[in-house]
């Protein structure tokens, strides 16, 4: 089995399109027609990845993915008709791991279903390393942060984000190369993914340390700089 994919949509004929490509690729499914029930599904089902709705009934999906990710790091993709940058942002800023606009190609999905799971899954099997600096440790294999010794939310993209440019102090990375190393060849997203998950970095690092710090190159990228 290739994994199992909780799809969270109000409109079942949606859901059913999904179903019977997914069920196709190996995916055990479940689905779910609103927000309270894909949240019950979630906590019961224990899925591999969520594909979540925006616009459902009882509780939308920016608060069924803000509870998501309150107490799991399990992928979410949001499938929505909005389109805007604002509603991409939020959801971004909200810990999801991609973004797709109705209406859309289901051959595209199950690609970013793929790519997603692939990029989760060294995480999940094998230990990754601890990366420490002054009142800074990002630890892979935990999945934690912390900032001054104390543990500081954040979702898996900002930790492995922050970990690589970490990973390679005061090297500069465009934004496709951050995209390329941390999301994966097969991102569909634009560049603006990194600058929302930077911005949400240095608001919770800010003040930690004068030794270290995420900059800016303007023109370029962004790096992690450690002053001597």
């Amino acid at each position: 089995m290739a994994g199992k994919i909780l799809i969270a949509d109000d409109d079942k004929n949606i859901c059913e399109l999904l179903r019977l490509y997914l069920a196709k690729e190996g995916y055990e499914i479940c689905m779910a027609h609103d927000g309270q029930a894909a949240l019950e599904a979630f906590e019961r089902e224990k899925p591999d990845l969520v594909l979540l709705d925006v616009m459902m009934p009882k509780m939308d999906g920016w608060e069924v993915c803000r509870k998501i990710r309150a107490e799991a790091g399990t992928p979410v993709i949001m499938l929505t008709a909005k389109g805007e940058t604002f509603d991409k942002v939020l959801g971004l800023e909200l810990g999801a791991d991609d973004y797709v606009v109705k209406p859309f190609d289901a051959k595209e999905v199950i690609a970013r279903i793929k790519a997603v799971l692939r990029r989760c899954a060294p995480a999940a099997e094998s230990e990754q390393g601890v990366i420490s600096y002054e009142n800074l440790t990002v630890d892979l294999s935990r999945y934690e942060l912390k900032v001054k010794g104390r543990v500081v939310d954040a979702p898996p993209k900002e930790l492995e984000l922050l970990y690589y440019l970490a990973s390679h102090p005061n090297r500069v990375f465009t934004r496709d190369q951050l995209l390329d190393e941390v999301w994966g060849f097969e991102y569909y997203g634009d560049s603006r993914t990194i600058d929302v998950h930077v911005k949400r970095l240095r608001e919770k690092l800010d003040g930690a340390s004068e030794k270290w710090g995420l900059k800016t190159v303007w023109g370029v990228g962004y790096k992690f700089e450690v002053k001597d």
